[in-house]
């Protein structure tokens, strides 16, 4: 080799040793960002002022899970309504979550979305849900899906959360049922599911924010069902000698149709609001419209 290089012209000489000096640069870098610098994600972290979440940590690699939970964080305080977020690539996009007080009793099962772009790809995933007065001041809130082929909770991430004293009231959401209208006999029946907010002065828009909440899983396993929309979009409440005037965006009456969903949405949201002692009449628009909505 040595020979080679005394008897090669300079020019040549002088390229060799340049292509030498760029493997042994790469062949390093290659070794430390294998070894040192590798990113790593965890799977439970957060970042969320209200829920106490912390920036994700560098743990984990993301080869070895399938759900990342960003918010809430370990041992966060958590308030109304429980905000769960982060990423996660499982089967139909489907990710489950349910909050248990320090006793062990269940608060709230539910479920969110994960935007994944393709199968097999990390999508975000966000839900809110309300709960019930948990026993203690301790809970722990479990993430994870299930198996399709038997049933199985796959991929658990479980995080110990805090319940932060928070002045609650009370409120009525109101849903059809099959359990207790199997049938479907009388379209306009509705039943009420009590939901616990945050106490507000604005107490009938706080409502209808449930109501289009809509059901939550464990809500649904006893026979709970909406017939709004589900992404629809409330735009303001007022109450008038009497009267509430419910204001919603389009998306309340898109692709609605039928005698009997229409009555059933017009039930929902009259009984939710005809709660309060000030409500006797309940006027619903959509972008100020009265007259042409909600048509079967």
């Amino acid at each position: 080799m040595f020979k080679f290089f005394k008897h090669t012209p300079p020019i040549i000489r002088s390229a060799a040793l340049f292509m030498l000096a760029a493997l042994l640069v790469i062949a390093v870098g290659f070794v430390y960002y294998r070894d040192v610098q590798a990113p790593t994600l965890s799977v439970s972290s957060g970042d969320d002022a209200v829920n106490g979440g912390s920036e994700p940590q560098d743990s984990e690699d993301p080869s070895e899970t399938n759900i990342r939970v960003r918010i809430p964080g370990e041992n966060a305080e958590i308030s109304l309504p429980l905000v769960v977020k982060g990423d996660a690539r499982v089967f139909e996009n489907t990710v489950n979550f349910r909050l248990l007080d320090e006793s062990g009793a269940l608060l709230v099962e539910h479920f969110a979305t994960a935007d994944s772009p393709d199968i097999g790809q990390f999508g975000a995933f966000e839900s809110a849900v309300s709960y019930p007065k948990p026993k203690g001041t301790k809970g722990t809130l479990q993430v994870f899906w299930y198996s399709p082929a038997d049933g199985t909770e796959e991929d658990k991430v479980i995080i110990p959360v805090k319940f932060a004293a928070v002045d609650t009231s009370t409120v009525k959401v109101f849903f059809g049922n099959t359990k207790e209208d199997p049938q479907m006999t009388d379209c306009s029946l509705v039943h009420a599911v009590e939901r616990r907010i945050v106490r507000t002065t604005a107490v009938a828009r706080a409502a209808l924010d449930e109501l289009l909440r809509g059901p939550f899983a464990s809500e649904q396993k006893d026979g709970y069902f909406t017939s709004l929309n589900p992404d629809s979009g409330l735009k303001s409440v007022t109450v008038q000698n009497g009267i509430a005037y419910a204001e919603f965006d389009e998306r309340l009456d898109k692709a609605v149709g039928g005698s009997c969903r229409v009555s059933a949405i017009r039930a929902q949201i009259t009984q939710t609001l005809k709660q309060f002692s000030t409500v006797k009449s309940v006027v619903i628009s959509i972008n100020g419209r009265t007259e042409d909505i909600l048509q079967p």
